[in-house]
């Protein structure tokens, strides 16, 4: 912000009271921008979500309000908006009232330093992991308050699941990144995604195979923060009614979903930058010196495929959390733990070992072609994975559909 200052007065000849009301307004238009962004995407990932589910499990799904049902999720915000706001007499009025307030915070500000393509961020700050890492901890709080105020065991004790899971799930998680900034030497998100390439064997997660350990950790981590299947006790609908959210109605019921369904752009856009590459686009090894020598059209087509490379990997990241949610049973609390204290956090520190020493690998002559050769076969690993997911869920759909045409021959 002190540089935009210095930046502003220096190049416009601008006061400083005319320069402080340009920052605010540049704050209020990024803010804005932001905040559309997150409320558009996560009212249509409800649409999607549901659409998912309704086909995962033979059913249609919201079909009616607009094409194809997309404007279900309008109607839905309408309808919350409208309802009535019931606040129980046992609960704790204050803390019930504001405990949707901290929760949003929380998802809305780690917007603030993704990078959405080549030089498009709303701030690119040198510590900006560590800044996402801090700021959706605020989500816990606002979480256990809602439990906490609510006066109701179910509620109560989904606010504590909450708790223990993010604060036990955040150490795997910080080591998986420590894992990648380790290789970058770098927390600023612009320059994680400068330190690999376009090329699949140029990202992070199959640099070397701890990374791509490291990859699974933090996706495994990173969803049992945001509270998504398998990893969604503290809401656990079989057990605990809806968890936190029991007491809640109206917009406040509202901020929580729309929270949740930000927070899966946040998940797939994190994994995105940290290790498939963010904006990268394949071929071009210096995207920077291609948009500085292109022409002024030339430069926003670079630009612009660079947003576009990096919404089709989140996009895809976002439908396979979705489908995740769908496919997986929900975990016990025990195993919840066993899980990430046995079993992530030891192989947390293993990844973080592997990556320092494969650092510190010499890369001339004979081990130039072992680095090579390592991100060649991990690439291959990677790809024969996808490969089998998808035709298996191709297999299925098939499956699907011989048996609903052999019910209605029957």
């Amino acid at each position: 912000m002190k540089y935009l200052f210095d930046s502003l007065t220096a190049n416009w000849n601008l006061s400083p009271w005319m320069t402080t009301l340009a920052l605010v307004l540049w704050v209020v238009v990024i803010t804005a921008g932001v905040l559309v962004f997150m409320a558009t995407f996560a009212g249509f990932t409800s649409w999607v979500e549901r659409r998912i589910a309704g086909r995962m499990q033979s059913r249609i799904g919201p079909n009616r309000v607009g094409p194809f049902g997309g404007l279900q999720w309008l109607a839905d915000g309408l309808k919350c908006f409208l309802k009535e706001d019931v606040i129980p007499k046992a609960t704790d009025p204050v803390l019930f009232r504001l405990a949707p307030y901290l929760v949003f915070p929380g998802g809305f500000a780690a917007f603030a330093a993704l990078p959405f393509g080549y030089g498009i961020a709303a701030s690119n700050i040198d510590i900006g992991i560590f800044y996402i890492t801090a700021i959706t901890s605020l989500v816990v709080i606002g979480i256990l308050m809602a439990g906490w105020s609510s006066n109701n065991k179910w509620s109560l004790i989904g606010g504590v699941r909450s708790a223990a899971q993010i604060i036990s799930y955040e150490i795997p998680g910080g080591l998986a990144i420590l894992t990648v900034v380790v290789l970058a030497g770098t927390l600023n998100m612009h320059e994680l995604v400068v330190a690999q390439g376009g090329w699949p064997w140029h990202w992070f997660i199959f640099r070397n195979p701890f990374t791509f350990v490291a990859f699974f950790i933090f996706f495994a981590s990173i969803l049992a923060e945001g509270n998504r299947t398998p990893f969604d006790l503290p809401e656990a609908e079989s057990e605990l009614v809806a968890g936190y959210l029991t007491e809640y109605t109206g917009m406040r019921f509202l901020f929580f979903l729309f929270t949740e369904w930000a927070n899966v752009w946040v998940i797939s856009a994190l994994l995105t930058t940290l290790f498939l590459g963010g904006w990268q686009i394949p071929g071009i090894t210096d995207l920077g010196a291609t948009i500085a020598a292109a022409t002024s059209l030339g430069k926003w087509f670079w630009v612009l495929l660079s947003v576009a490379m990096f919404f089709i990997k989140t996009s895809a990241l976002v439908f396979l959390v979705i489908q995740i949610r769908w496919t997986l049973p929900r975990l016990r609390v025990d195993q919840l733990m066993i899980m990430c204290w046995k079993y992530l956090v030891p192989m947390g520190f293993v990844t973080l070992l592997g990556s320092a020493i494969f650092l510190v690998l010499p890369r001339e002559g004979a081990w130039a072609w072992f680095h090579l050769s390592v991100q060649g076969i991990m690439t291959l690993i990677g790809f024969a994975i996808v490969a089998g997911l998808i035709g298996r869920a191709w297999y299925n759909i098939h499956a699907l559909k011989d048996r609903i045409s052999l019910e209605n021959w029957l």
